[in-house]
């Protein structure tokens, strides 16, 4: 992924933000919300305090209109065509797939033919028990279990597109077997380029570079169309037409989280500054997330942030280090703390664990695997090029490259590898991959880890149709939302896999529901 201080700086974030804060709280109390300040002051009244201001004429008038081009926006659009509606969506930067086109394309299934092959016991209640386990049993219980048991479903629907995975199944933090399949590209690219391919066969267009700014709503209620601004040129809110397109059955909501708007997640987390890098798009910015605040949606759980534990100090955004983290340090190797040796974590523990446990160091962590142990990474040249990860023909190269104690460093390989013939970690009761083999054949790979922000486990709240649920706790008529907008499906922490199928999920049934 590109450097997305490039494209949009500090001050830059900062300063949109502030005006789209400034902007909703002007409408309505439905900033409180947003801020996690004063939610007592959200009633049914106070949602409505804003009058709809309609325009005298709609510029185009289409069914549906979808909100967003990653996983979810893609599968409602698809879903709502096929069902008979026409169909437009919309995307505010230049390109499409926002964070899904760049999403290590890890697909959680429960159940799936590839771990029956693998004799792997697995079942969507058990799914539905990891994800309750990570969510501190803070997840809407229906949501997520409509996600656990049409992972199988939804993985077979990404199918029947073209998309392809690889054979080896992956074994993710918190999960209590090994049940997540990744794209043959080990990217959401995978997938939201068969989507693409897909709207583009049913003619679905998709707007790009136009910018939802306002949702329109009958003086009942009713979401009927939006106010946006076509030719935008993200972040600048002075650029674009101004437009007004009507929706005759509504509109969905699938963009995204907040990772990148900097003054929102800090109100949140006054740890998470300009200082914590982001693994998202630089368009995961909110907006529309405020917007839906104001026209009365419900926030659910909006200050959990999570931060992934496997990205790289040594690169901006997402990168390309995570890989080696997530499918050979944590999974055939080891993590230690540099300034010990010693290993201090599960490395399958879920993603906040790890994450919480590798801040409170001080410092990167480092992850090794040997030459056995990397065999699952994809592109391990491209991560060996890049100098992210590198490469050392002894443990005592490695260790002085990263300032390890040789010693210590040496007793905690041993010990793992006591921990494989065991079978049992003495330590920290890691589960062991079948395949797993100890980490003694050179030449010898380590990569460092330091969390970025990643996922925003709030937003809106949907019920099992994917409608939006208003602060007088009915059904906004007309709005719908899917993926990351909406909250309560992840609870406290989403497990590594968990976002794809979720926004699939939602997005089907989004489109299927708004087009009836």
């Amino acid at each position: 992924m590109k450097n997305n201080k490039k494209n949009m700086n500090t001050d830059q974030i900062i300063s949109t933000s502030r005006r789209t804060l400034l902007k909703g709280a002007a409408a309505s109390l439905g900033i409180a919300a947003a801020s996690g300040l004063s939610l007592n002051l959200l009633t049914p009244d106070s949602a409505k305090a804003m009058p709809p201001v309609l325009p005298e004429k709609w510029d185009e008038e289409i069914d549906v209109i979808v909100i967003g081009s990653g996983f979810a926006g893609l599968a409602a659009a698809i879903e709502a065509k096929q069902a008979g509606a026409s169909v437009v969506v919309l995307e505010k930067m230049p390109v499409s797939g926002g964070n899904s086109i760049i999403n290590g394309g890890v697909f959680a299934v429960a159940g799936s033919p590839k771990q029956e092959a693998k004799g792997i016991k697995d079942s969507p209640d058990l799914l539905l028990k990891d994800m309750l386990k990570a969510g501190l049993d803070m997840n809407h219980i229906d949501l997520v279990r409509m996600v656990a048991e049409k992972s199988k479903d939804a993985f077979e629907w990404t199918e029947s597109l073209g998309v392809k995975y690889q054979e080896q199944i992956t074994h993710l933090g918190g999960h209590s077997v090994p049940r997540s399949c990744s794209t043959w590209n080990g990217s959401g690219s995978a997938i939201v380029n068969k989507q693409l391919e897909k709207v583009k066969t049913l003619g679905i267009e998709v707007k790009k570079k136009t910018y939802a700014t306002q949702i329109m709503q009958e003086p009942d209620g009713r979401v009927i169309g939006l106010k946006i601004k076509e030719g935008y040129k993200f972040p600048d809110e002075t650029s674009g037409q101004v437009k007004y397109l009507k929706a005759r059955k509504g509109v969905v909501l699938a963009t995204g989280g907040f990772s990148q708007d900097i003054y929102l997640r800090s109100i949140q987390d006054p740890k998470l500054t300009s200082n914590v890098d982001s693994t998202n798009q630089p368009g995961a910015t909110g907006e529309i997330l405020l917007e839906a605040l104001r026209v009365g949606a419900t926030p659910v759980q909006i200050s959990w942030i999570q931060l992934g534990p496997w990205t790289s100090p040594d690169e901006k955004g997402m990168g390309i280090g995570y890989v080696f983290n997530a499918m050979a340090g944590f999974v055939y190797g080891v993590m230690v703390d540099p300034a010990t040796g010693k290993r201090f974590i599960n490395e399958l523990a879920d993603r906040k664990i790890r994450a919480d446990a590798i801040i409170k160091t001080g410092h990167p962590a480092v992850t090794l695997a040997d030459s056995q142990g990397v065999k699952q990474v994809p592109i391990l040249d491209k991560i060996l090029a890049k100098g992210v990860a590198k490469k050392f023909d002894t443990l005592d190269e490695l260790a002085a490259a990263y300032n390890i104690p040789e010693k210590t460093l040496k007793e905690t390989v041993s010990n793992w590898n006591t921990y494989l013939k065991q079978g049992k970690d003495a330590e920290f009761d890691r589960y062991m991959q079948t395949d797993s083999k100890p980490i003694a054949v050179p030449p010898f790979y380590a990569c460092r880890a330091w969390p970025k922000v990643h996922h925003t486990m709030g937003g809106i709240q949907i019920n099992t149709k994917a409608q939006v649920i208003g602060l007088d706790r009915k059904p906004i008529p007309g709005l719908y939302a899917a993926g990351e907008i909406a909250g309560g499906i992840h609870g406290a922490v989403r497990l590594g896999s968990c976002a794809v199928v979720d926004c699939i999920v939602f997005g089907r049934i989004a489109g299927q529901q708004i087009a009836v």
